[in-house]
């Protein structure tokens, strides 16, 4: 997954404090509270955390679909 490094609004360094958001929330935290402990007060920062997500795993069929129909296509000219 692609993690912003900062804030796209303030410029604070948000990189940092993104793993343990994750597993924190993960593991049934309110990410409110999450949120607060880490030290992230202004909203735009907050923002960079609560609405990045791992898209890695909604974009792997498209590559192995993409991947298997490669193969198909080069048995098929042989």
């Amino acid at each position: 997954m692609i993690v912003p490094v900062r804030c796209f609004t303030c410029g604070k360094l948000v990189a940092d404090k993104h793993s343990e958001f994750v597993q924190r929330v993960r593991g049934g935290e309110d990410p409110k509270k999450v949120l607060d402990s880490l030290g992230m007060k202004r909203y735009c920062c907050r923002r960079m955390l609560i609405s990045s997500m791992d898209v890695i795993d909604h974009l792997m069929p498209y590559n192995e679909a993409q991947w298997k129909r490669h193969a198909e296509y080069s048995v098929d000219r042989i």
